[in-house]
């Protein structure tokens, strides 16, 4: 397993399919490319299956033993079932999509290896997901969900972007998580440098407050120092990774890392809160494949991509640059200035000055 220069093991590979998608969501950054959506059709800059295929093979022979595969929208590509029935045996293989295309393709996806799915849905009222997402596809969204619950995907996550637009539905979905059995919900903080309208953030601590008098249970993750919240639960739930346990009086209980399996069952809402959690960079164990074929050691990055070629060979040399030249975000590439804001490290500068961080064009000077 290759490690980077900050003690960081690189075990999980996000590759996004296609930068297609059937939604227009309001706070989509497009996994850090900004809005680089075209048409429907498929594109000919999209990688093909043999090398999307390829590239996972070299991934899996420097230790990578998980894979999720994103977009856009990855259930636009006809050929997601073959790329996933293709992809290493022994790499656990997830998903995150809206949900439009589950119903009827979901029992080929199980059956063709994927193992877990996180679903888009930031919020229970149809007209407020229409107006998130600029598009009418509430209910089959919720026919998703329930067509990978029947096929057996739970415990299925559902994705909500935290931010002005959607912090009022928080609750309603708290209360659906903790109510159906097999999901859970994942609340992803904004990042407004990635989408922009820096007005939409909220403080997050907010959040974890009013969650924190709601659960009946608290654990912290390792990885990321994630909070973990469990509503509706009359049991302390088993974690796989949870280093501590705190109950919804406030005290605080001492405990060795459960070694059960994950809890599978509802009422699970965690955050995802990169921003002010110093823990979260310094722990990504991730790179991302892009859908024309570039990696990126860091969402939030544009400026060290790297081109993966065709052969295993051009593969293996852009992994091995890829993770060498990967920097914590937060932290690190990005610090404090003395007012406290964030601001550019200026050792990761480019000493031209002639890239911007967040551009996803002019990359091929970089990346070749």
């Amino acid at each position: 397993m290759l490690t980077d220069d900050f003690g960081r093991e690189v075990s999980g590979v996000r590759v996004s399919l296609t930068d297609r998608c059937n939604f227009d969501c309001v706070y989509c950054h497009n996994e850090g490319l900004g809005d680089t959506r075209g048409p429907m059709e498929p594109q000919d800059d999209e990688l093909s299956a043999d090398r999307i295929v390829r590239f996972l093979e070299v991934a899996r022979e420097f230790g990578v033993d998980a894979v999720k595969f994103t977009g856009g929208e990855p259930m636009l590509r006809e050929d997601l079932e073959e790329i996933i029935r293709r992809s290493p045996d022994d790499m656990e293989v997830s998903m995150t999509t809206n949900g439009t295309f589950l119903p009827g393709r979901a029992p080929d996806l199980v059956d063709a290896g994927l193992e877990r799915v996180n679903i888009s849905q930031d919020a229970m009222d149809a007209d407020a997901f229409a107006e998130l997402t600029q598009s009418g596809a509430y209910d089959r969204v919720i026919e998703g969900v329930e067509a990978a619950l029947d096929a057996g995907l739970a415990p299925v996550k559902l994705n909500m972007v935290v931010f002005e637009p959607t912090a009022g539905y928080i609750p309603d979905m708290v209360d659906h998580v903790a109510e159906t059995d097999g999901l859970q919900l994942q609340l992803i903080e904004y990042m407004p440098e990635l989408a922009g309208h820096p007005e939409w953030a909220i403080d997050i601590a907010r959040v974890h407050e009013w969650l924190e008098d709601r659960a009946d249970h608290v654990e912290t993750r390792e990885m990321h120092d994630r909070r973990r919240y469990w509503v509706g639960s009359s049991e302390p739930p088993v974690g796989a990774d949870a280093t501590s346990l705190a109950a919804s009086d406030g005290g605080v209980q001492s405990a060795e890392p459960p070694t059960g399996p994950e809890m599978t069952g509802r009422g699970m809402v965690e955050i995802v809160d990169p921003v002010e959690n110093p823990t979260f960079c310094a722990n990504c164990h991730r790179v991302r494949l892009t859908h024309d074929g570039y990696l990126k050691g860091c969402l939030n990055r544009n400026d060290d991509l790297r081109t993966i070629g065709e052969t295993k060979a051009s593969m293996r040399e852009a992994f091995r640059e890829t993770v060498d030249n990967r920097v914590p975000y937060y932290g690190e590439y990005m610090v404090r200035d003395e007012d406290g804001d964030w601001m550019v490290n200026e050792t990761y500068l480019d000493v031209e000055g002639d890239r911007d961080p967040y551009e996803y064009s002019e990359r091929d000077d970089q990346a070749e």
